[in-house]
């Protein structure tokens, strides 16, 4: 076995002898509540967010952008799941914004072998083979940190299969300081509209 996969087994071995209570735990997340971010090694969303196993749901992927995959997760999350809260947290540093499309479409053409970041960008440090699959995949690259969090949040909104009431938040987590800044813009598209007041009015 390999070192990584001897640690990892240990690691649960030693999880597992202590899971007790958490085997009462249900699927549908305590809080209600799902988050979409980044999967960034630096960003512990059970940390950022104070979460325990059972409190929320956690989707991650590159840059934690609403791809159809992404939107797919939080769909079935309010849909059969009872979430009602959404969180879109980007964040600094994003190796997102390190490349574009073309780039990553051009390194995969030349080489699957790993690239490595240069100074002047990514390159391929051996030949191939290569393929031509990546001009395939939306690889939603980062150009604005910002405007990332507010085009991603207003995608969710305008979704056919995600309704009014659910509330969205956007922020972008800063890996330096470990804060949650707010975007305002995004916050404001995903704010729902608000209720009709009902009764007497006269």
């Amino acid at each position: 076995m390999s070192k990584i996969l001897d640690e990892v087994l240990a690691a649960n071995t030693a999880y597992a002898a202590q899971f007790g209570e958490r085997a009462s735990l249900t699927a549908p997340p305590t809080r209600h509540f799902a988050i979409l971010t980044c999967m960034d090694a630096r960003i512990d969303p059970a940390k950022l967010a104070g979460l325990s196993e059972g409190d929320a749901h956690v989707i991650r992927n590159a840059g934690g952008r609403a791809s159809d995959d992404a939107i797919r997760s939080l769909v079935i999350s309010y849909k059969l799941l009872g979430t009602t809260e959404w969180f879109v947290i980007h964040h600094t540093d994003c190796g997102m914004q390190a490349f574009t499309s073309d780039t990553m479409i051009n390194l995969l053409r030349e080489s699957l072998a790993p690239a490595e970041r240069q100074p002047d960008g990514f390159q391929n440090t051996s030949n191939g083979p290569g393929s031509t699959e990546g001009q395939h995949i939306a690889w939603l690259t980062i150009h604005d940190l910002n405007q990332s969090v507010i085009e991603d949040v207003a995608r969710i909104r305008k979704h056919p299969l995600v309704p009014a009431w659910i509330t969205l938040h956007g922020y972008i987590y800063d890996v330096k300081t470990g804060r949650l800044l707010v975007v305002p813009e995004a916050c404001a598209i995903g704010k729902p509209p608000e209720t009709p007041q009902t009764g007497d009015a006269g």
